[in-house]
């Protein structure tokens, strides 16, 4: 096979081309690694993940592969896929999507994450702002939070008074067999940590200025509230679990065997088999003999500073 000028000790094109690819994934991780110096005593005691970095590519990677092939079946057929996407903040959640959307088709696989709502849609039927952003046929749409706000954040931040609290378990389980009546696939993950595992995770986020943005007051007050939270999410799966659309927990301490079991989870809940495809034949390029490339200013060009 053949090497460019740039090749590194004879690899080929293509072994360059998937190791590019596999650096995508590696620079999510040495991200996750990244300790600041003031929590570096922190660290010694924290516990590192059960599943060597060499084990969770391969098996993320493989994954991913599949999450293709259910993309592609999702499409063929026409199914309609909600995945909802829950947890204490800092549980992973957004690693998690990360992955799955990492190397799907965006124009079939979007990701769903609504600000608090405006004054107006405070008015409106609860459901009511979650409903436009419902998949078509061969539409994958993962929600970053959802309905359930009402049940955790609003109701223990008191945005959300005891009656819109009932009125909101009383509705959504028939909202949900609705969804699945339409033939929507709906999955429910939970996504939970232990109550030390939440205090380093937001330790970091104070002192890596990478990842300040991800700390919120409203954060910090899930810290002082972490009972109340936890009283409010054990009354949600009871009145919410229903056989239409169960909830699933996820452990989340470990993010990499996180991500792993989740994706693995969500895999074996839509039967899917790999679509045919033709066989793609890569054209020619017509060449006009009269045609000559312009040569275009420099100052249009981004400086190569590396």
């Amino acid at each position: 096979m053949p090497t460019g000028p740039d090749d590194k000790k004879g690899e080929s094109w293509l072994d360059l081309e998937l190791a590019d690819d596999f650096d995508e994934e590696l620079e999510h991780e040495l991200d996750d690694d990244r300790i600041p110096a003031a929590l570096r005593k922190l660290q010694k005691v924290h516990k590192k993940s059960a599943i060597d970095r060499g084990t969770y590519f391969r098996e993320l990677l493989r994954l991913q592969s599949e999450l293709v092939k259910l993309q592609d079946w999702v499409v063929h057929k026409g199914l309609k896929v909600v995945v909802l996407f829950e947890g204490r903040d800092s549980a992973g959640k957004g690693g998690v999507i990360k992955r799955i959307t990492q190397r799907v088709n965006p124009r079939h696989c979007r990701v769903v994450a609504l600000p608090a709502p405006s004054d107006r849609e405070k008015t409106q039927w609860y459901f009511q702002r979650y409903v436009p952003h419902l998949p078509a046929a061969g539409e994958i749409v993962l929600f970053d939070r959802s309905w359930y706000n009402r049940a955790g954040v609003e109701r223990v931040m008191g945005f959300a008074t005891e009656d819109q609290v009932e009125n909101f378990f009383r509705d959504v389980p028939e909202f949900e067999r609705m969804l699945v009546r339409s033939d929507i696939i709906l999955l429910k993950y939970w996504f939970s940590i232990t109550d030390e595992e939440q205090q380093f995770r937001f330790q970091v986020r104070i002192h890596d200025p990478i990842k300040q943005w991800k700390l919120s007051p409203m954060d910090l007050q899930s810290r002082v509230r972490w009972e109340q939270y936890t009283k409010a999410k054990e009354e949600m799966f009871e009145r919410t679990n229903i056989p239409e659309a169960p909830w699933y927990i996820v452990e989340g301490n470990d993010k990499k065997r996180e991500r792993l079991n989740c994706i693995s989870h969500l895999l074996t809940q839509i039967p899917y088999e790999e679509v045919p495809h033709e066989l793609v034949a890569l054209p020619e390029r017509l060449f006009d003999p009269n045609y000559e490339r312009r040569t275009l200013p420099q100052d249009l060009y981004v400086p190569e500073r590396y």
